[in-house]
């Protein structure tokens, strides 16, 4: 049995990795192994045609799209029905928030937050335009953390629905989701949870966190551009379709998905399911476990990997004074992602990010559609926060010289 991730191996599956570049924009979108580069290669060279199709390359398109739906679904076990994609998660949230609105009424309330990047907070404030309440689940000023507590406060009810994030695409601190989502059913209200920024480090089970929906973006979990959506069955029934009009109310989940998406996308993401089984066959040779086990091992070793590398950057950022990292000042995996938001004294976010280009080590500032949290924290005057976000597949080499790069500039 695997005791630790073995880096070189993951650091091969990434072509993209060659060019001497330290990549720590992750959270942004991660690279892609070569598992998912040769689906995309292969749809598109035999079965670029329109699926559905009794013909020959027609019914194989097909039968890769409903592989890839399946592997999809399976990524965070939930079934092919219960899972829409579409191409971003900002899109589907706006999808999901259209077919929401018919179940609320003037007076009804949803609890969103401050700290959650757009995609699950502006489609559901809209909904003020008819008369729902919006209420704000602020986040700690001095910990940039949520608290339960604060939820419970807010809970009445009167609630509908509570929209929060599985960890901040800023802080990197986690949640507890399923505490989330129980608090919300005590009450009466669903949950919708954005996993987009926990799922490339952990394992998403929608059935043990007992979510109503949950958002993933794939292109950040070493897959296609496209976002997926999950909509626990019962409320895919009830929630009214999004599609054509003569889409039947139980076509599931067709009756979700605004118009096509791009085939060739969605069919390469079976190379994730590719990728995660190639980790789990190298790390556990001869291992015969369902897809499911092969996923908690392998995000096991990832979290682990993850912790360590990151553990150094973590270090710097909390002690060196120059420095103000945001969040919880830890690389416990338990507490956060190694996503690790900071400013520094005196000097602007992008004149940051210019001196780290020069040193090829590729990361970003500014709000990351988290404008709301930036803005409460103070940096907006200052280009906002400098992100350096991790994934496995980044060494302690990669580490190493983005501290000491920081260390020179700071």
């Amino acid at each position: 049995m695997a005791d630790r991730l073995d880096i070189d191996f993951v650091r091969a599956q990434f072509p993209q990795l060659a060019d001497g570049w330290g990549y720590f924009d992750n959270a942004g979108g991660t690279l892609v192994p070569k598992q998912f580069i040769a689906r995309m290669t292969d749809y598109l060279t035999t079965s670029r045609v329109q699926p559905n199709g009794t013909y020959g390359p027609s019914a194989k398109a097909t039968e890769r799209l409903t592989e890839a739906k399946r592997a999809m679904a399976a990524l965070i076990n939930a079934t092919p029905e219960e899972i829409v994609l579409g191409h971003s998660t900002t899109n589907n949230v706006f999808v999901l928030a259209n077919a929401f609105r018919s179940r609320l009424k003037p007076g009804d309330e949803i609890i969103v937050t401050n700290l959650d990047h757009e995609s699950n907070n502006g489609a559901w404030r809209r909904l003020a335009d008819i008369g729902v309440v919006v209420k704000e689940w602020r986040m700690r000023p001095e910990t940039a953390d949520l608290e339960l507590d604060d939820l419970k406060a807010l809970l009445t009810d009167k609630t509908k629905l509570v929209c929060a994030t599985h960890c901040s695409n800023v802080t990197g601190s986690e949640n507890d989701a399923a505490a989330i989502a129980k608090l919300a059913h005590d009450a009466g209200a669903l949950v919708c949870i954005d996993g987009v920024a926990h799922a490339p480090h952990r394992r998403v089970d929608v059935r043990a966190t007992g979510v109503d929906f949950y958002l993933c973006s794939l292109y950040k979990i070493f897959g296609p551009h496209h976002g997926l959506m999950y909509i626990k069955r019962e409320h895919m029934l009830a929630l009214k379709g999004q599609n054509h009009f003569f889409i039947a109310e139980d076509n599931l989940p067709l009756k979700m998905n605004v118009g096509g998406y791009d085939y060739e996308t969605v069919a390469s993401a079976t190379g994730i399911a590719d990728y995660f089984q190639a980790l789990h066959a190298h790390h556990f040779p001869g291992a015969n476990r369902p897809f499911g086990e092969q996923l908690d091992r392998v995000y096991d070793l990832m979290a682990r990997h993850e912790e360590a590398v990151s553990k150094p950057l973590a270090d710097f950022l909390s002690a060196d004074k120059r420095v103000k990292l945001v969040g919880r000042k830890s690389a416990d995996r338990k507490l956060r992602a190694p996503t690790f938001s900071f400013v520094v004294e005196g000097k602007n976010s992008d004149d940051v990010t210019k001196a780290l280009d020069a040193q090829k080590l590729g990361l970003r500032h500014g709000t990351f559609y988290a404008h709301r949290a930036v803005d409460s924290l103070g940096y907006l005057p200052r280009g906002g926060v400098v992100r350096a976000s991790l994934v496995h597949y980044n060494s302690a080499e990669d580490v190493k010289r983005l501290v000491g790069a920081l260390d020179r500039i700071v």
